[in-house]
C-alpha cells in the first residue's frame, strides 16, 4: 500500500533581541515566509521585546522566499505601533525587496540594499 506524501510543513526561524534599555530591538528571520508561516510571523512580530522598542531592525538575510502576505504582516506590525520611530530592513534579497516595496513597506521603513 502506497502512503500519501505530504509536503514539508512551512518553517520560520526567528530570533528577537533587544539592546540595553530595550529601546532598539532586532529580529532575525530565516526560511520561507509565505502564507503557511504568516500566522507564526505575526506572533513573532508581537514579541514583548518588539512591542517595547521604538526602533526595529529586521534582518531578512536568512529569508529564502518572502510572499506578499508576510510583507503585509510586516507593514501592519510597523503601522499599528505608533511608538515605532524607525524601522530598518536589512539583508533582504532583491526579490524580497521588490515584494516589500509592492506591499508599501518602503513608505514606513528604510529598506537597505
Amino acid at each position: 500500500m502506497a502512503s500519501a506524501s505530504h509536503p514539508p510543513a512551512p518553517h520560520l526561524s526567528a530570533v528577537a533581541a533587544a539592546t540595553a534599555g530595550g529601546r532598539r530591538a532586532e529580529l532575525a528571520l530565516a526560511g520561507d515566509l509565505d502564507l503557511g508561516t504568516v500566522r507564526e510571523l505575526e506572533e513573532r512580530l508581537d514579541d514583548p521585546l518588539l512591542r517595547r522598542a521604538d526602533e526595529w531592525v529586521v534582518d531578512l538575510s536568512g529569508v529564502t522566499r518572502l510572499d506578499l502576505a508576510c510583507a503585509y504582516a510586516l507593514l501592519r506590525a510597523a503601522t499599528q505601533r505608533p511608538a515605532i520611530a524607525r524601522l530598518t530592513v536589512r539583508g533582504a534579497r532583491r526579490t524580497a525587496q521588490r515584494t516589500l516595496r509592492h506591499a508599501g513597506l518602503d513608505t514606513v521603513a528604510l529598506i537597505e540594499e
